[in-house]
């Protein structure tokens, strides 16, 4: 969930999913933005699939950095949630140690963070392998929380048991849910998005924000109201930071399994 031009003005590669409406195939981010994918997922009868990214795809990347005279730091979603991961280590095999592969063990704004790290410690000379001995530390300080609308989404993509599903839409019940070792854990339920933010707060404050380090925030659907009352409700959690609070909006691989009405919220914990 980074901007195509974002990425080539910061000396990124983003190398998107694909998401498919029946017989319709996208890339995210570049053949299907944040906003056209919520207006399918609202109007389409079918339940969007998202493909994970081929070796082949991969090592056409790794090949043209090689190539370059660049050395690679691949960082991918988590391996628990996505074979991209097992399938970029395949692709690695023949490039050696100008390539190396970091299972960011979380998705969307977490994975957002660590590459922000990534670009930081890039852009204060430190070698590859410096940076990919950080990175493997501080992922574990990793925190992403998130309010969803409904688990509906999640229950769909198969990423949680219809049981859970069916706890968390009842009785209007908002879940929170959390990245927890790279995989999709309901840590709360609260009666409404106010009670749901409140649970949120106490998580953040619980764990505390390095604000030295990079912190996101995030949103799914065709609108940010959600999040800026978040914002608004919560401004002493963040400091003086209010004003240049980096956001984006969540893109077709997350979304899929989200859902829209969903805002969350990545740091690195103090």
């Amino acid at each position: 969930d980074i901007l195509q031009e974002e990425a080539a003005k910061r000396g990124i590669e983003v190398l998107p999913l694909s998401v498919s409406f029946g017989e319709e195939e996208f890339l995210d981010g570049v053949t299907l933005n944040s906003a056209e994918f919520f207006k399918k997922l609202e109007n389409s009868d079918e339940f969007p699939h998202t493909s994970q990214l081929t070796p082949e795809r991969y090592r056409e990347a790794f090949k043209k950095a090689v190539e370059n005279n660049d050395e690679v730091i691949c960082i991918t979603l988590s391996s628990k949630l996505s074979g991209s991961h097992s399938n970029a280590l395949l692709a690695k095999k023949e490039f050696g140690d100008k390539v190396s592969v970091i299972d960011s063990e979380n998705v969307s704004i977490g994975q957002h963070i660590l590459l922000d790290l990534a670009t930081r410690l890039r852009d204060q000379n430190f070698s590859k392998n410096q940076i990919v001995r950080i990175l493997e530390d501080k992922k574990k300080d990793i925190k992403v929380l998130a309010l969803l609308d409904t688990l509906e989404y999640l229950k769909k993509g198969g990423r949680i048991s219809s049981t859970v599903a069916f706890i968390g839409s009842a009785l209007s019940i908002k879940p929170v849910i959390a990245i927890e070792d790279g995989e999709v854990e309901l840590i709360g339920k609260a009666r409404g998005s106010k009670k749901g933010n409140n649970l949120i707060r106490k998580l953040v404050e619980k764990e505390g924000v390095d604000f030295d380090l990079p912190y996101i925030l995030g949103y799914s659907g065709l609108s940010d109201e959600l999040l800026q009352k978040y914002i608004n409700d919560n401004k002493d959690l963040f400091e003086d930071k209010i004003d240049h609070l980096p956001k984006v909006s969540i893109g077709s691989t997350i979304g899929t399994h989200a859902g829209p009405g969903a805002i969350a919220v990545a740091f690195f914990k103090v």
